[in-house]
């Protein structure tokens, strides 16, 4: 997984460290769970701040607060009501905390069975996280017809095309490439466009290419090996992200983290609460230790984050002890203490 410190500036302070983590809904419990276990094991100085959050909770001040103050947070997922007229708890921090850029590496691991079993699938996706179609400015103009506001400004695509070539650069990768709808979306859409070619020009060292929203979905499916680097738009990201996650075996295996200039939030890379096995000790807790790795290296504990990433790694390889959605017939448990092993 990718390293984010370079360009965000975590400043290192007292050696044990405080990170505010979020069980969430679902699945979430289970799998920060098994996060604390590696960490405890691994010998991770860190100390957690924990907030029982719910989706279908307000965010409290006091949350944005210990987020603000220790610039760093765990999450598990959080429920999204539909048809509801509040905004996604999720929506709400990145605002409230301008985590401007959501990153997820979609990198293949080995001793995961996928349908590109010979491909190298090894991709980023950097998405923007607080404008297009997620402003959640929607009105009922009169019964039966309803409005949605999608807005993109040259500020924010500025923001994140910078910080897509910033990650290339920072990460060794040859190519970032933007995907858009200019084509039919002409002035949102055509300003992102202008703004990635126009930042671009800043980077000449990497390449740069551009595509449409549908046609990256099918090149995706058939040939994902083309892509490196992508950045996207709200809406758009949100969907390669969850093609990305399963060239790479499912939800269960992605990580991400959303990032702004003050605060960084860790969590899976597809937020998938998994309610029909929630509780039952299933869930696959892949995605957020691979996540928390991230988080160690942002947090300039290398050496740390490189143990729980390569404890990981080692126990899919050897596919002795896999979960139900990696082909095997593990517990959550059992993986996590497979993981604990490793590490000792």
């Amino acid at each position: 997984v990718g390293s984010i410190r370079n360009y965000l500036g975590y400043t290192s302070g007292l050696d044990k460290r405080k990170v505010t983590v979020i069980p969430g809904d679902g699945i979430g419990p289970e799998i920060t769970s098994s996060v604390m276990g590696v960490f405890q094991a691994a010998k991770v100085p860190i100390e957690w701040e924990v907030f029982d959050v719910s989706g279908g909770q307000p965010i409290s001040q006091e949350l944005i607060a210990s987020i603000s103050r220790n610039k760093v947070a765990l999450k598990g997922p959080l429920y999204t009501t539909i048809l509801s007229g509040s905004q996604s708890r999720n929506m709400e921090m990145r605002k409230a905390l301008d985590l401007y850029a959501h990153v997820i590496p979609c990198k293949k691991i080995d001793g995961v069975n996928v349908r590109h079993s010979d491909v190298p699938v090894d991709l980023v996706v950097i998405r923007e996280n607080t404008q297009g179609e997620y402003s959640g400015l929607e009105q009922t103009l009169v019964p039966g017809v309803v409005q949605s506001l999608k807005i993109i400004t040259k500020e924010a695509s500025t923001r994140i095309a910078r910080y897509a070539f910033e990650y290339a650069k920072a990460e060794g990768r040859k190519k970032v490439t933007a995907i858009h709808k200019a084509n039919i979306q002409k002035m949102t859409d055509g300003l992102f466009l202008e703004t990635c070619k126009q930042v671009a020009k800043e980077y000449p060292e990497i390449a740069f290419d551009h595509m449409i929203i549908d046609n990256c979905c099918m090149q995706l499916v058939m040939k994902p090996e083309q892509f490196d680097v992508m950045v996207t738009p709200n809406l758009y990201g949100n969907l390669v992200t969850n093609v990305g996650a399963a060239l790479i075996g499912g939800p269960g295996l992605a990580a991400g983290a959303n990032v702004g200039e003050r605060a960084a939030i860790f969590e899976m890379g597809a937020h998938h609460v998994a309610a029909d096995i929630a509780g039952q000790d299933k869930a696959n807790p892949t995605g957020l230790l691979l996540a928390s790795a991230m988080m160690l290296k942002h947090m300039k504990m290398d050496e740390h984050a490189t143990k729980v990433e390569n404890a990981v790694r080692k126990v899919i390889a050897d596919r002795k002890v896999l979960t139900l959605d990696m082909g095997g017939s593990a517990s959550t448990k059992e993986f996590t203490n497979a993981v604990i092993n490793e590490i000792n």
